[in-house]
């Protein structure tokens, strides 16, 4: 599965949110410093799908703020976590 995400550094404890039709909004309480923002993302999301860290790739946007990311696993799992997300019923 890939997913967009547009990610907040410095912004307080992390948290992954409902954003657009196009992304996911991230919190990051870490620093755009040396990848630590990035790190943290990846952390993140495996923690959120309930995945491994290393079924997480960050494939695009390492100095953006919209970032492009891939998760390994059973993609209707993964479609419903990301669901939940949205409120929207598994």
């Amino acid at each position: 599965m890939t997913i967009a995400v547009r990610a907040t550094p410095r912004g307080g404890r992390d948290a992954l949110l409902a954003g657009t039709d196009e992304h996911f909004l991230a919190r990051l309480s870490a620093a755009p410093v040396d990848g630590a923002a990035n790190e943290a993302l990846v952390a993140l999301i495996a923690r959120h799908f309930g995945v491994p860290r290393r079924a997480v790739t960050l494939i695009a946007g390492q100095r953006a703020r919209t970032k492009r990311l891939t998760i390994a696993g059973d993609a209707a799992t993964l479609a419903n976590i990301a669901a939940s997300l949205y409120g929207a019923a598994p």
